[in-house]
């Protein structure tokens, strides 16, 4: 019997896993596919000479979460790598808006665009500067925040915390407005909001933008040395070392209840396997809460909340690319950033998020794109490009803006005409991109769905970003926190306070929550009975301790 069962080994699951191994307690992870890591893994299935990400590559977020430094990782075999360039946001015309590694460069770049525009971008990282670290502690800690919200308070008074507030609320467009003469900086903040699903209309945009530029201009967009599967690997061996297992292929079915308390897990296998302390889910809300716990556990409310007011993210759309060269772009300066977003203005910003709003597949789709042997040398050979590029398109299809029927069957025809709309976008800053490519991959929703079940229909974030659905109202109104209604069950995936991104704190917010909690030292007899009747042994346990990065 393991003190605690984490369902899940995506990137939260491993966290909450290691925080609870280093208190002391045995700890089991059960992952339904046959690899750990969730959405961060890479492999070699679009070239063997190539190695590519298959979900999420550049993490900002990891950098600044004070949960994976505190972990160490280098010592676990973790290395960062970064590209030249954070961003860049090239235009048709050929002009460029560049987010360097040097606030200075950034500035003078923006200042091209229009005069005073680089003195823009000092103060907003001079505000970064001044209260960064308090909002970040805001953003990371369990709702409330009180320690760290009484620390901004504190640092900028009464005024200058409601102006902040002021700003945080904004939508992206509002505040590249008030800040930006020239489009170089408010396509900077417009296109970091739209990693979120949040439009250059929406509440709170402006805010996440700006936290997102900000954390590429201090901290840039690192990428692991070897691929992301490196950072999943790292937190498997650390966990490993403190005791912890890691099985794959095993699929939770039940979280098994009895008098309002989680005693374990049931698999598709019919395997038992016991907790004598705690239950940690990384997966879904609604999985948890409408798959693998019986209703009768739950309070009605929970339910009805869930069935009507829960929204997912926007669905992604994602091709791979090995290409025999570097990407040719009009704009030269694009060549050196990691992370480039395609889309012509702020005003094409809000067009692609309407077209979605309104259930449209984008005919002029905003791309993220990656340059990874641009960020880190060792995913292709030299002279060449590991690349990838994302989309989003609509959770139900009404209809195609592309008029190539897309309807969201995603069969061959479907991802093959979306895949090849894509490229189009790419040549219209790149011509003679096509002509590069080796080989591909798609990944429409339903195949990103197939690889990791919390991407509900290709959404990535554990359900959407908007402030309906943030703080106290994620994943329903009223929680925030990784308690659930049954006593020893915690939420511990992205659809937990405080969202998506790899920075591993719902996973800790969850483990910290469950050390806290009701240890049920006397629950073993009881545990046993009800989880395997027969008496046998639990099965034993499969290792993931043999897979590549």
């Amino acid at each position: 019997m393991a003190d605690a069962v984490v369902v899940g080994a995506g990137p939260n699951g491993l966290v909450a896993a290691n925080l609870l191994a280093d208190a002391g307690w045995d700890v089991v992870v059960l992952e339904e596919q046959p690899r750990p890591g969730g959405a961060v893994r890479s492999d070699r299935g679009v070239h063997p000479d190539y190695t590519n990400d298959l979900f999420s590559s550049f993490y900002p977020l990891a950098a600044a979460s004070p949960v994976l430094r505190a972990m160490e990782l280098h010592d676990h075999g973790l290395a960062w790598s970064h590209a030249p360039a954070v961003l860049a946001h090239p235009l048709s015309d050929g002009r460029c808006a560049v987010l360097e590694r040097d606030v200075a460069a950034t500035a003078a770049g923006l200042e091209e665009f229009a005069a005073g525009d680089g003195d823009a971008w000092r103060e907003l990282y001079g505000l970064w500067e001044q209260v960064g670290g308090d909002l970040l502690g805001c953003l990371f800690a369990p709702f409330p925040p009180v320690r760290s919200g009484l620390r901004l308070l504190a640092r900028t008074r009464v005024a200058g915390a409601l102006g902040l507030a002021r700003t945080m609320l904004l939508p992206a467009r509002r505040l590249g407005e008030e800040c930006f003469a020239g489009e170089g900086g408010r396509l900077l903040l417009a296109g970091n909001a739209l990693h979120a699903d949040l439009s250059p209309e929406s509440a709170i945009g402006g805010g996440f933008g700006w936290l997102m530029s900000m954390l590429a201009q201090s901290r840039g967009f690192p990428v692991p040395v070897g691929g992301a599967g490196a950072l999943t690997a790292a937190l498997v061996r650390r966990l490993e070392s403190r005791g912890g297992r890691v099985r794959c292929g095993e699929r939770v079915t039940e979280v098994v209840v009895r008098q309002g308390r989680a005693l374990g897990v049931r698999t598709a296998g019919g395997t038992a396997v016991r907790a004598r302390r705690a239950v940690l889910a990384d997966v879904s809300a609604p999985t948890l809460f409408t798959r693998l716990v019986a209703a009768e556990h739950l309070p009605a409310r929970l339910l009805r909340d869930l069935d009507r007011g829960f929204q997912w993210d926007f669905s992604t759309f994602k091709v791979d690319w090995a290409l025999d060269g570097t990407v040719p772009w009009t704009a030269q300066r694009a060549s050196g950033a990691g992370t480039v977003h395609l889309a012509d203005s702020v005003d094409e910003l809000t067009r692609f998020a309407a077209q979605i709003a309104t259930r449209h597949v984008p005919d002029r789709p905003f791309l993220l794109l990656g340059q990874m042997t641009t960020a880190d040398p060792s995913r292709s050979p030299a002279g060449t490009e590991s690349a990838w590029a994302y989309t989003h398109v609509p959770q139900r299809i009404a209809h195609d803006a592309g008029g190539d029927g897309i309807t969201g069957a995603w069969d061959r025809r479907e991802q093959e005409a979306m895949a090849d709309r894509m490229e189009a976008q790419v040549e219209r800053y790149a011509p003679g991109f096509r002509h590069r490519i080796r080989s591909r991959r798609i990944l429409s929703p339903v195949t990103l769905q197939s690889l990791d079940a919390n991407l509900h229909g290709g959404a990535i974030n554990g359900g959407t970003t908007a402030l309906h659905q943030q703080f106290v109202f994620r994943p329903t109104p009223g929680t925030g926190r990784p308690e659930t209604p049954v006593t020893g069950l915690y939420l511990a995936s992205a659809s937990a306070h405080p969202g998506g991104g790899v920075h591993g704190i719902p996973g800790a917010n969850a483990a910290r929550a469950a050390l806290r909690g009701p240890v049920g030292r006397a629950l073993g007899t009881t545990v046993r009975r009800i989880l395997t009747p027969s008496g046998h042994p639990e099965e034993t346990p499969r290792s993931c301790r043999a897979f590549r990065p």
